[in-house]
């Protein structure tokens, strides 16, 4: 009996990438060059889910929105998730910019700005000229429709594919056929999507073993109070903010993190919320969410919404501030927040991206020196995983709150599969909401 408790505890993914972070943090520990040498593992997972992601997006974004019955919704939708993103990312740079006020971690660092060496920064200050606001903007329409998914650049992917479904809902029955064929399509994506997360727990692995074994747990120590304070915050606007926005919603906050424990997890693992973004769209129309509403708020949130990254961006260009004894009044720090709403946009999926964002931004200030980034280097990768599992359950939370905003959301089944009263259906998404679960495991209740 004991033999197949441990077996089937084994079987179920979180477990698995679990037992691989922890293995990864051990290599990379005792054996810290074989660790770095595990960087490939990670890299190879990633590579994995980016080649699916410009399909799933496409295919999700036009089936959702072509399916629509009034067109106009789109644009409702499409308002109301930017209005939410931008309400909520500005909370986060405000938090972030609290706490590190209080806690003061760069005090006492007294570093001198004339001595630090920028050159192992040089290619974030490169590309961080190209992350001004009109680059921004210009980013978004791609120069040709086959580079957007041929780079898997998101937005862009996300812009034809809104286009491209508004013209198929003005065709009008006649596109049903081709509406069809890419809901089969996606299906067939989906699947694909099960078969590389088996690799999950190995690029989990990898991902931790290199970031232990080249940075070293040491690098804690040294950085050891802006970790305490990001982590600090990033759990603190979870567990108070969302908290807050979810019962709102009428939903359990931590049910809803047991839901997506799995891709919390891999997030974690390989600092990317990329790494579950096909999970994650099965994972919230499979608890009552539209499909539609999923397909158009969650990717869009991937460029909109980085929670996690604004708490990371605030508390990191304050951190460098003090570490240099430079004052910033309160004038100075609302500047900092101001620019930060804009360059932090495009940074929430990848990791290292928000290192790009934080030197665009220091850049455009001319009041923190960008040679400061290069405190942050060594301590970046672990800071990483804070934000990005931020960023994950940010735009989870997202989706559902726009979804109910909607009227978008069926509650009750939400609420029985959050409380495992019905147990989702282990295959990809379809348009049929009841036959998405299994309802042998709610004796008496009928599925909604």
């Amino acid at each position: 009996m004991r033999i197949q408790t441990i077996r089937r505890s084994l079987s179920k993914l979180y477990v698995q990438v679990l037992i691989g972070i922890v293995a990864g943090v051990l290599l990379g520990h005792f054996s810290p060059d074989l660790g770095a040498q595990m960087k490939p593992l990670g890299d190879l997972f990633i590579k994995l889910i980016r080649m699916l992601l410009a399909p799933v997006i496409f295919a999700s974004v036009v089936v959702g929105i072509a399916r629509m019955n009034d067109i106009h919704e789109a644009g409702r939708v499409g308002v109301k998730a930017i209005v939410y993103f931008e309400v909520v990312s500005t909370i986060a740079l405000a938090i972030g910019i609290v706490v590190v006020d209080l806690l003061k971690p760069g005090a006492g660092m007294n570093i001198d700005p004339s001595h630090i060496d920028s050159a192992a920064i040089a290619s974030y200050t490169h590309a961080a000229k190209q992350h001004g606001m009109l680059d921004f903007f210009m980013s978004i329409v791609p120069s040709t429709v086959v580079g957007a998914f041929a780079n898997g650049d998101m937005l862009p992917v996300i812009f034809f594919s809104v286009l491209f479904a508004i013209a198929l809902a003005r065709v009008g029955p006649r596109s049903a056929p081709l509406i069809d064929m890419l809901d089969m399509f996606l299906q067939a994506m989906f699947g694909v999507v099960r078969i590389v997360m088996y690799v999950a727990p190995i690029g989990a692995f990898g991902g931790i073993a290199f970031t232990v074994g080249r940075y070293g747990i040491g690098t804690l120590k040294s950085f050891g109070e802006l970790m305490f304070c990001v982590y600090f915050t990033s759990v603190v606007f979870v567990a108070v903010v969302l908290g807050v926005v979810m019962r709102l919603c009428g939903l359990s906050l931590w049910k809803f993190l047991r839901y997506i424990r799995d891709e919390i997890l891999i997030t974690f693992g390989t600092a990317s919320t990329e790494a579950v973004l096909p999970q994650m769209l099965v994972k919230l129309e499979q608890l009552g969410c539209r499909k539609s509403v999923v397909g158009m708020v969650l990717p869009t949130g991937y460029t909109f919404n980085a929670d996690g990254t604004s708490i990371y961006l605030t508390m990191a260009a304050l951190f460098v501030a003090q570490a240099m004894n430079i004052p910033l009044s309160l004038w100075d720090q609302l500047i900092v927040l101001g620019v930060l709403l804009l360059t932090s946009k495009g940074s929430a999926g990848v990791a290292g991206a928000g290192f790009v964002a934080l030197a665009a931004t220091l850049s455009s200030m001319h009041r923190i020196p960008v040679a400061g980034l290069v405190l942050l280097l060594g301590v970046d990768r672990f800071l990483n995983e804070a934000r990005a599992v931020t960023n994950l359950i940010g735009n989870g939370v997202a989706t559902l709150v726009v979804a109910r905003w909607e009227g978008a959301l069926d509650l009750a089944t939400a609420k029985a599969v959050l409380d495992g009263e019905l147990r989702p259906a282990a295959r990809a998404l379809t348009d049929a909401r009841p036959a998405d679960f299994d309802a042998t495991h709610a004796p008496g209740r009928q599925a909604h």
